[in-house]
């Protein structure tokens, strides 16, 4: 019967290699392996070589495949994926398995009418029916932690497995973008659904919210549409820095907030600044936003976008050299969604193509994916700069001398290498007197605890950087 089973995807697979182009099949459908069929729950056992060839064919192909898994084995088929990787460390295999979304029944497109209809109290009366809107993928567990992060990262999963509970009601983060806000506040709600599945958790964006908010206007739905937001136990809103110039939109959430609040509800907001600086929003909602707790998330530093890209790496079984990941690290203007980005592109070339990953592709890819300044600043820029701030000379700065007053110009030399320039840090510390990598690494780590606790040596450190501006 295996056999006979494993004959039919061998004709699935000649039926899809005649609607899709010969590159397409080689890339994505070939690597497939028939592992088994199960009768009774009319289940499909498929091997793939990667998670992102699953993600790829369930994104892309699942409409293909949804109709021919019906017209050759005659009946609704479950696909599952077994996902089989290898971990760089010790040569290991690990094994995965995932269900794919149910092939057989493929959504008819939705007319765009109402497109963005409100919730209504029918919706708020039936808690199982509410959707949190909320990403599966981005969770706690590779949300990795690093000195920019670790405080809201704490308090987020604090938060998660108390929600309402504690004194961080309401959690407001802010940070530029790319700093991995979304991630965060998203990996507070899929933790707080995992451990508290009866409660009514939902993000939503600031934007969705205001159409929604419109929509609700329009229709005469108003008191529904904050129901239905007042039904919520845990409220995360991302991007409210969108309300700004809405004030209709922020007196409508002004009730909800404080209706939420009142009932113990844990409300979370995310936002590209702190509460201060949202020009247009009215002292009593400012306050409101304030009286829990403000964390801020900073761009990772270096070392932290290593972590990362090793992590995703390992997460997606792709092997990329050690000098790439750093190259990549440095480059990434310190966004951990250019770092993501450019990684899916590393992995798009890698299978399509078959190459190995290597410096020069990665740069390649660099050039497309992040954006570079057309005037960048160089690392003689930089030290003339310094230099002159603290009246000293270059030749201070390469000398192995260890007195303070030099071993100082050069660390602030090296942080502001790795935020203004392109460069790995190994390059960093051949041309600032021929240090290795773990030296600049550490100067970088000693600015940055300087600049959190030491106000005057900020603005110090602000000045040189006014001065970058006033060269460009």
């Amino acid at each position: 019967m295996s056999n006979s089973h494993k004959a039919l995807w061998a004709e699935c697979l000649q039926i899809i290699k005649a609607n899709v182009t010969e590159q397409q099949f080689k890339t994505w459908f070939a690597p497939i392996v028939f592992e088994s069929y199960s009768e009774a729950e009319h289940t499909l056992l498929v091997q793939v070589p990667s998670p992102y060839v699953y993600e790829y064919l369930e994104q892309y192909y699942v409409g293909l495949l949804s109709k021919v898994l019906a017209r050759v084995f005659g009946t609704s088929v479950a696909l599952r994926y077994r996902i089989v990787t290898v971990v760089t460390e010790n040569n290991q295999k690990v094994v995965t398995e995932v269900a794919g979304d149910p092939v057989t029944e493929i959504e008819a497109p939705r007319p765009t009418t109402r497109g963005n209809k409100s919730p209504t109290l029918l919706d708020a009366a039936v808690p199982q029916g509410l959707n949190p809107q909320l990403d599966p993928k981005k969770t706690f567990h590779n949300f990795i932690e690093g000195d920019s992060n670790k405080l809201p990262r704490t308090v987020g999963i604090s938060i998660a497995e108390h929600p309402g509970k504690s004194t961080f009601n309401p959690f407001f983060v802010f940070g530029p973008s790319g700093c991995g806000k979304t991630h965060l506040i998203n990996a507070i709600g899929v933790k707080a659904k995992e451990t508290y599945p009866q409660k009514r958790v939902l993000y939503v964006s600031a934007r969705l919210f205001q159409v929604q908010f419109t929509d609700a206007v329009r229709q005469n739905t108003t008191n529904d549409f904050i129901n239905f937001y007042q039904s919520i136990d845990v409220l995360i809103v991302d991007d409210i820095q969108e309300w700004a110039t809405s004030p209709k939109t922020l007196d409508t959430f002004f009730h909800i907030f404080d209706h939420l609040f009142r009932l113990g509800k844990q409300i979370v907001l995310a936002s590209d600044r702190p509460p201060v600086d949202l020009q247009g929003v009215k002292d009593r909602l400012l306050t409101r936003f304030s009286c829990g707790l403000i964390a801020e998330l900073e761009h990772p530093n270096e070392q932290l976008c290593i972590d990362i890209l090793n992590a995703k790496c390992r997460r997606d079984g792709l092997k990329i050299p050690a000098d790439v990941i750093q190259y990549i690290a440095a480059t990434a203007n310190g966004s951990v969604r250019d770092l993501e980005g450019v990684v899916n592109s590393l992995m798009a070339y890698s299978i399509v193509y078959n190459s190995a990953v290597d410096m020069r592709l990665a740069e390649r890819i660099i050039k497309r994916a992040v954006k570079v300044d057309n005037h960048p600043l160089t690392i003689d820029d930089i030290l003339e700069k310094v230099c002159t701030h603290y009246k000293v000379t270059q030749q201070h700065v390469f000398s192995k001398s260890r007195k303070r007053d030099y071993v100082h110009v050069r660390q602030v030399s090296m942080y502001l290498a790795q935020k203004y320039t392109k460069m790995p840090a190994a390059r960093i510390g051949q041309l600032i007197g021929n240090r290795d990598h773990s030296t600049v690494i550490h100067s970088c780590n000693t600015i940055e605890k300087r600049l959190k606790t030491d106000k005057a040596f900020s603005a110090e450190l602000s000045s040189i950087e006014n001065s970058f501006k006033l060269k460009k």
